[in-house]
């Protein structure tokens, strides 16, 4: 089948966020096509071009979200005037819909009116080539400041001032750019057998469009909910405009999951963030992403004596061991990582087994990550003095801050080789990939109890509340003295990651996702049934695949109706 990818600042960039799983899911299905309509959300993001691309991605097209083209479409009298009804009615579902926060949900009138103002807006971008003079013109802030000071409107909103409405129009303006691109022809999205939109929010409105317009199915991947981080950003911004903004998002992501024919979250997590989002439940269908277990696949199958903490018993029956025991943290340096907290936490594992080494193994990412990296570097240094044999040897500090890719940290394997326990001590964290490539490692894992960590780790390994320094290092310090327990749990921790978390399993289960919802779906071509209603399962979903369903087979015929002429014989006398 045609699959129409929807990404937004990922696949098909380099460095794309969520471009790793995408590029994965392309390349396992290669008996489909799929065409590839991707924003980008800045010029380095452009420059630094697009992943090598398989030969099943038939297509790619672009735009950018950071920045307005001019379509140079001039609006008449009429065209102004309905731009004018639809914005306007769209306004007003803002004001109108719940707060965040409020025990109600938005109402199916503020539903409705959304997406038939969505519509409208699309329908009139269609017909007149774009609306983007008229998205950024006073018309629409006019339009906004109306329906903030009707009488039914909310009472944060009727609070909105000049420059929250000019706020709010800027950002509706960024948001609804998708509604003047050209993806929407027969050549387009209409083309395609199915949208799948790698994320929620604006990646899954051009899937809204087609659907609409040509009745193609979405399907919505969301490892992430993009609702969620909708409501907790922009925290400079009024009340008034925050309310109004997350009333456009909330209404949007409720049109998205009533639109979507299934929408399948990345994590238990994640399902129940869209639950509480209004998503139906049965619609919903898990799907964990994959990650490659080949890269790990020679440090975790070496044998427990194979591995770098082995002891022995010497001729007094005392334990000697030949390497010290290595704590190991790897990810991204940043503040919700809690490198703080794993700090102190060594220090009581230092007083309880002394000679352990703790390895921090990460980038930074930003300004704000550098100021941190440096504020662990300086407690580290506090914490743990320089410790050295002699007075003529160099001391060595027990916490070494490493980058990936330096001297014995060229891969995360490398990294993971090195590891007696492999520790994540996040605040915030949405899903642990990097706890997966661990446990693909077989490593006793000693985590927080942060987002789908549990549900990743399952029993495989030790989970403490966050910000709880001593917990953290009474778990280490367990599995540290119980080398029976460590290989225990690292092999659990294997199978259940080969078992849950790899391409193979992701593939597969996008693949049987295609077929069902092309099977649900009605068929575009008008083939009805007696009552004029469009008959469903009219093309079966093998008619997508090639196979040899696909070939006409000959009729059958019964061997008694073929006329077989009998042999002329001659007697010889």
């Amino acid at each position: 089948m045609r699959i129409g990818l929807l990404t937004e600042g990922g696949y098909p960039y380099v460095g794309g966020e969520g471009g790793v799983w995408c590029d994965r899911l392309v390349r396992g299905l290669d008996r489909h096509e799929f065409d590839v309509y991707a924003f980008s959300n800045g010029q380095a993001q452009e420059d630094a071009g697009w992943v090598e691309l398989p030969p099943q991605v038939a297509r790619v097209r672009t735009a950018p979200l950071w920045a307005a083209e001019e379509d140079g479409a001039v609006h008449g009298r009429r065209a102004r005037r309905r731009f004018t009804e639809h914005y306007g009615e769209l306004a007003a579902a803002l004001c109108t819909a719940a707060e965040p926060g409020a025990a109600e949900k938005p109402g199916a009138a503020e539903a409705d009116r959304f997406a038939n103002a969505l519509h409208g807006l699309a329908e009139l971008a269609r017909d007149e080539g774009g609306l983007v003079a008229a998205l950024r013109s006073e018309q629409a802030v006019r339009a906004l400041e109306h329906a903030c000071r009707a009488p039914r409107a909310r009472r944060t909103a009727r609070e909105a001032r000049v420059p929250d409405l000019l706020t709010v129009a800027g950002q509706l303006e960024r948001a609804l750019r998708p509604l003047s691109l050209d993806w929407y022809e027969e050549d387009g999205l209409g083309a395609v057998d199915l949208c799948h939109a790698a994320s929620g929010g604006v990646a899954a409105l051009p899937g809204l469009l087609a659907r609409h317009f040509f009745g193609v199915p979405l399907l919505v991947t969301e490892y992430g909910v993009r609702l969620r981080t909708h409501y907790l950003t922009r925290p400079d911004a009024s009340p008034a405009a925050r309310t109004l903004l997350a009333a456009f998002h909330g209404l949007l992501t409720a049109e998205t999951y009533r639109t979507a024919s299934y929408l399948v979250p990345g994590n238990a997590h994640a399902r129940r963030w869209q639950e509480r989002c209004g998503a139906d439940r049965a619609k919903l269908r898990t799907i964990y992403p994959g990650l490659d277990a080949a890269p790990f696949a020679r440090v975790g199958e070496d044998r427990p004596g194979d591995r770098e903490t082995r002891e022995k018993r010497d001729k007094r029956g005392k334990r000697e061991r030949t390497d010290p025991h290595t704590l190991v943290w790897i990810g991204r340096v940043e503040p919700a990582k809690d490198l703080v907290s794993l700090l102190h936490a060594f220090a009581e594992v230092r007083a309880a087994e002394p000679g352990t080494r703790l390895r921090i193994v990460g980038r930074t990412s930003a300004p704000e990550g550098e100021a941190y990296l440096g504020h662990c570097r300086a407690l580290a240094a506090q914490l743990f003095p320089d410790e050295a044999d002699g007075p003529h040897a160099v001391g060595r500090n027990p916490v070494s801050f490493e980058e990936l890719g330096g001297p014995g940290a060229e891969t995360t394997a490398d990294v993971h080789a090195g590891a007696t326990v492999t520790v994540l001590s996040s605040v915030v964290e949405g899903f642990p990939a990097g706890l997966i490539e661990a446990m693909f490692c077989g490593r006793a894992t000693v985590s927080t109890d942060v987002g789908a960590v549990v549900e990743v780790i399952g029993g495989t390994g030790l989970v403490v509340p966050p910000r709880n320094p001593r917990a953290l290092a009474e778990a280490c310090v367990s599995l540290l003295r119980d080398p029976e327990r460590r290989a225990r749990l690292g092999a659990a921790a294997r199978a259940r990651a080969l078992e849950l978390f790899s391409v193979e399993q992701n593939v597969a289960a996008f693949h049987g996702l295609y077929l069902e919802t092309v099977a649900r779906t009605p068929v575009r071509r008008p083939v009805l049934e007696g009552a004029g209603d469009l008959q469903p399962f009219a093309a079966p979903a093998e008619a997508h695949v090639p196979g040899h369903w696909t070939e006409p087979t000959p009729r059958a015929v019964p061997t008694w109706a073929v006329e077989t002429p009998e042999p002329v014989t001659e007697t010889v006398r």
